[in-house]
């Protein structure tokens, strides 16, 4: 009797599970067959992941990056440049992204399969949420410049936390998760800056080669800006957005397959490098 006990109550538990299983369509007043148990041993599917989860793997560099343990170092700099890794360059472009230059800008990275930095402003993220996807599925950084690119050592701290926190949450939204690097508008950094930027978990990255490509210097002046300055380590800043980057566009058809002639690996920085 104690074993048919048994029996029985597990049918009873068994036949509940099944009433609860079929739901309610909801509008119908239907119900829905339970959805049978999966085979033995077999494991549950996993969701799919959503166009702007995935990474591609590394095309030139040492890996995709990856979100360190622990807290962020409050820095009293930027840093200007990553540590040598052979001959090891990385570019980066700001203030994007613009639908009339980043997609030239990522069609010839794409070309050269390289992957590069791009530290986006949120309100230009937010207005062009299909550009900066693209930039996450193809394996390229995205970074934050803030909200609306002030100056931030003029600010008070509560306005400083909204722009970069506010550029972060966007680009979460994008991307499925939250920028690990920040770029300063203008260069413009402060023990305020530092450590908001710490306390949400992002890294100061400055340049070392500055092209000055938003003086409209010319093609071949930004060429050569790049070229005189390439070595080891090189951090490269140019801009995809904040006026006419046509001669950035043209440039960089120039001097990256010139880089990588060079034996140059252009790549993006990993923050267990720092």
């Amino acid at each position: 009797m104690p074993t048919r006990r048994r029996a029985l109550l597990a049918g009873a538990v068994s036949l509940g599970a099944a009433g609860v299983a079929a739901a309610f369509v909801p509008g119908t007043g239907e119900r829905t067959a339970p959805a049978p148990p999966p085979a033995a041993g077999a494991r549950p599917a996993r969701r799919p992941l959503r166009p702007s989860e995935y990474r591609l793997r590394p095309l030139t560099g040492y890996g995709p990056p990856r979100t360190p343990h622990g807290r962020t170092p409050v820095r009293r700099e930027p840093l200007l440049r990553v540590p040598e890794h052979g001959r090891t360059m990385v570019l980066s472009f700001d203030d994007g992204p613009d639908p009339r230059y980043t997609p030239h800008i990522l069609d010839t990275l794409a070309r050269y399969e390289v992957r590069a930095m791009f530290f986006v402003c949120g309100e230009m993220a937010a207005g062009h949420r299909d550009l900066v996807a693209r930039m996450a599925d193809e394996g390229h950084v995205v970074g934050n410049h803030t909200w609306t690119h002030p100056l931030l050592t003029r600010l008070r701290r509560a306005r400083i936390r909204s722009e970069m926190e506010r550029t972060s949450d966007i680009v979460e939204k994008i991307c499925g998760e939250r920028p690990a690097w920040f770029r300063a508008p203008y260069g413009a950094w402060n023990h305020a800056v530092f450590r908001l930027g710490a306390e949400l978990g992002m890294e100061s990255l400055a340049w070392t080669v500055d092209t000055l490509d938003w003086t409209e210097p010319g093609t071949r002046t930004i060429v050569e800006r790049v070229a005189d300055g390439a070595a080891p380590g090189v951090v490269v800043l140019s801009h995809d957005a904040g006026g006419d980057r046509s001669q950035t566009v043209r440039a960089l058809r120039t001097y990256l397959p010139g880089l990588l002639d060079s034996g140059y690996h252009l790549t993006v920085p990993r923050r267990q490098y720092v």
